[in-house]
């Protein structure tokens, strides 16, 4: 194994991994599966991603990407075609993000755990509740599935009136902005009883699913985190010095700074920045077991602050 070859941190219910694992099938990549659990502890992959603990995570080689939006647009940057970000569209698809990981995802979330209730083994409950800094207050999701029905009713409904007339996808050729719209959709019909009765008025979003799910997930072949610990660790960081002369804050390469998610798993990674720009930062951390590794973020999202 080179270690240019991707490796994607993973669990098959994710519904953000299922954002990458469809990028990967309209490439038709190939990959590295390591499966982690739902839930902590994860003691293979806390080295290389500092702590960050949300899921997914991509790592090629020493370098690691956290949150879906950076692991996006690596793929993007080096293997661009077929493109998801496709041209007069290029910021469009990149705003639909926020939609899709927040508040469609906040809705489909709350009507998958309200729908299933008791079903929730009680030690996913306190990880999802050490995740977010709060309760995981399944009672308050069931009694509040009837608006969360009509809330995911109305987010389905703007996807059917988008792919009216488009072809494939929500503006043409699939991109970006399908990758984005589908996660939900396939998380409710992956989780939900009525999953598909929760669609059937909305026939264009149903085919193209399925047209989706079809593609598949390109090349798949499994190796344990161990492995993929393994590969970091002999490995060197491989990403360039690059500064960002137009930081708001004055950031520069060789800053000592954490990097937090702004919503939830607000755990801080610390590091030395090596790369930064309007939508990207990578730090340098250096770790008793991985050795020197570069964690890279998107800044939407995320706060950065001097360390």
């Amino acid at each position: 194994m080179t270690p240019t070859e991707i490796i994607f941190h993973h669990f098959d219910d994710s519904p953000f991994s299922e954002k990458v694992r469809l990028a990967f099938g309209l490439k038709g990549l190939a990959w590295r599966s390591v499966r982690v659990p739902p839930i902590l502890p994860r003691p293979d992959l806390m080295p290389l991603t500092g702590g960050y603990r949300r899921t997914p995570t991509m790592q090629i080689g020493a370098d690691i990407y956290c949150d879906t939006a950076i692991i996006l647009r690596e793929i993007e940057a080096r293997w661009p075609d077929p493109p998801l970000w496709p041209k007069g569209f290029e910021g469009l698809v990149s705003m639909l993000g926020l939609w899709s990981d927040r508040a469609f995802f906040q809705n489909t979330v709350n009507l998958v755990f309200g729908s299933l209730g008791d079903r929730v083994p009680q030690a996913f409950i306190e990880d999802r509740q050490n995740l977010r800094g709060g309760k995981f207050d399944i009672p308050a999701m069931k009694a509040g599935l009837p608006q969360m029905r009509d809330q995911f009713r109305a987010h389905a409904d703007w996807i059917e009136t988008q792919l009216e007339g488009r072809g494939q996808g929500l503006i043409g050729a699939y991109s970006l902005a399908d990758v984005h719209a589908y996660m939900n959709v396939w998380y409710a019909l992956r989780r939900l009883d009525d999953g598909a009765a929760r669609l059937a008025e909305f026939p264009r979003v149903r085919d193209w699913g399925e047209r989706l799910r079809a593609i598949g997930h390109g090349e798949r072949t499994e190796i344990s985190s161990a492995e993929a610990l393994a590969i970091a660790t002999a490995a060197a960081p491989l990403t360039p010095v690059l500064a960002d002369p137009a930081d708001a804050n004055g950031r520069k390469p060789g800053d000592f700074v954490s990097v937090t998610p702004d919503d939830y798993g607000r755990i801080a990674v610390t590091g030395e920045i090596v790369s930064l720009s309007a939508q990207h930062i990578a730090i340098l951390r250096r770790d008793e077991i991985a050795g020197e590794v570069v964690v890279h973020f998107p800044r939407a999202g995320f706060l950065v602050a001097g360390a």
